[in-house]
């Protein structure tokens, strides 16, 4: 069974290697990237941020990230979920928890960065009703090609 808890720094290096990982398959590790995952406890949740992880029989096998951009505003960020466990619905419950914790939170809004190569992510957004708004020209990531936002009030 697949459970989402919150992070613990014990969980630290599962956060890391599972972003790493990915990053790895996909695109390569940019600085921010790097600093970030180095760093999940005063880069994240220090700064206001939440971190979910995905376990199953004791294995970390999912990650996402909030950070947060204003009191109302966060990005999801760093989903990651390990190869063998993708296609089995963990990127949904990540989400879920995601979206559930800005409910409770009255956030205004979600947003995420991301490209348009990942055709699975980018459908998993849009199923959740987030929607492609303009993409400002400074964003952290250079791979990054597309921004989406979910309002939620």
């Amino acid at each position: 069974m697949i459970i989402i808890i919150p992070f613990e720094e014990k969980y630290a290096g599962d956060f890391r290697q599972l972003n790493i990982e990915w990053l790895q398959q996909y695109f390569t590790i940019e600085p921010y990237d790097e600093y970030q995952l180095s760093n999940p406890v005063t880069e994240i949740i220090k700064k206001g941020g939440y971190i979910f992880l995905a376990k199953e029989n004791e294995r970390i096998i999912g990650t996402v990230a909030l950070a947060k951009e204003t009191a109302r505003s966060y990005e999801v960020t760093k989903m990651s979920v390990t190869k063998e466990s993708q296609g089995r619905g963990v990127s949904k419950l990540l989400m879920d928890a995601c979206i559930e914790l800005a409910k409770e939170k009255r956030w205004n809004r979600l947003v995420l960065y991301s490209n348009t190569l990942l055709v699975p992510a980018i459908q998993l957004y849009r199923r959740y009703g987030f929607r492609e708004v303009p993409l400002e020209l400074n964003s952290h990531y250079t791979r990054t090609n597309i921004k989406m936002e979910l309002l939620l009030l």
